[in-house]
């Protein structure tokens, strides 16, 4: 099902430029209608509301709150395996990892089997940044669904996973480029 959209209306063009209408008036994709721009949306709002909290309390962006709530509720792991449960790319993962790191907030220790590669553990300050982040996050979860009864959230709830899954399987089969994360 997809949701009635209207078109934006286009500004009055200065220059010589004009927009040349689609044969049949309308345009063949509708981004208000097609379902990741949607998600992209959310996503984006949620991310920024998120971020404008974390960001005045702590003076943290998103990627510094990711690898700390996922360093908080799997425990000491590797950059890899932060940019695996977060979905973050690699380099964003680096950034974030080296941004903790000179505020104290996360330890490194060598992998002594790989010494390509680190175990990074929450400090006694990020681990009470992560114990305020993380029902500060779930409230905030609350807060977005509050208007949906428990029947529609149990739906929302199977349908996600659907779509985590089904997403999941067509990533697996592009073969273009590396993975993007979602912020």
């Amino acid at each position: 099902m997809q949701p009635h959209s209207t078109r934006p209306a286009v500004p009055e063009q200065d220059s010589e430029a004009s927009v040349i209408p689609f044969p049949t008036g309308e345009p063949p994709l509708q981004l208000e209608a097609f379902l990741p721009y949607r998600f992209n949306v959310l996503s984006a709002l949620v991310l920024r509301a998120l971020g404008q909290i974390f960001g005045e309390r702590y003076g943290i962006a998103i990627p510094e709150w990711r690898v700390i709530a996922t360093i908080g509720q799997f425990g000491t792991l590797t950059a890899k395996q932060i940019g695996a449960h977060s979905h973050m790319h690699k380099t964003k993962v680096s950034r974030a990892v080296a941004t903790l790191e000179r505020r104290n907030l996360i330890i490194r220790r060598s992998n002594k089997a790989d010494l390509r590669e680190a175990f990074l553990s929450l400090t006694e300050d990020g681990l009470a940044i992560y114990r305020d982040i993380a029902p500060t996050a779930l409230e905030f979860g609350d807060r977005m669904v509050a208007d949906l009864d428990p029947t529609d959230y149990a739906v929302l709830d199977r349908v996600l996973d659907k779509l985590t899954a089904r997403a999941a399987a067509l990533a697996s089969e592009a073969t273009s480029g590396p993975d993007d994360d979602l912020d």
